[in-house]
């Protein structure tokens, strides 16, 4: 089986570093299947479902994103995630409630300081609602 080396590491720590056979990650012009040997690619990453195949498991890895760069070489994948969060941590709840709240500071934000971090909060809530959903979808 061949496998590339993939890190995914967001603004505060290092989330996925380790072998996978396939990753589709979220881009700007729609999800992009990545398999080892690729061409060498570089894009911007939108909100949304990171997923990785990883070698001897029967289960993908899922990694919320809410945006950065990713980076494709023949034997390795880089994404630079602005936030990033993986499947098992994530709530429902939690993430409904953090949208709810960016969206009101959005709202009311009366410079682009302000709106910056509020379109940075939503993008990170987006992105864990639309990986829950694609968890969802997938066990049915």
């Amino acid at each position: 089986m061949s496998v590339m080396r993939v890190e995914v590491v967001s603004n505060e720590e290092s989330i996925y570093s380790g072998e996978a056979s396939f990753v589709v990650v979220p881009t700007v012009n729609g999800e992009l299947g990545i398999y080892p040997r690729h061409e060498p690619v570089m894009s911007l990453v939108r909100a949304g479902a990171l997923r990785l195949t990883v070698p001897n498991s029967t289960e993908e890895v899922l990694v919320a994103v809410s945006g950065g760069i990713l980076e494709v070489q023949p034997d390795s994948v880089m994404v630079l995630a602005d936030v990033a969060v993986r499947s098992t941590e994530m709530d429902q709840a939690r993430a409904e409630e953090a949208k709810r709240a960016a969206e009101n500071r959005l709202s009311q934000a009366k410079d682009g300081e302000s709106q910056a971090k509020a379109q940075a909060a939503l993008a990170a809530a987006i992105a864990e609602l639309k990986t829950l959903d694609y968890l969802r979808n997938r066990k049915k």
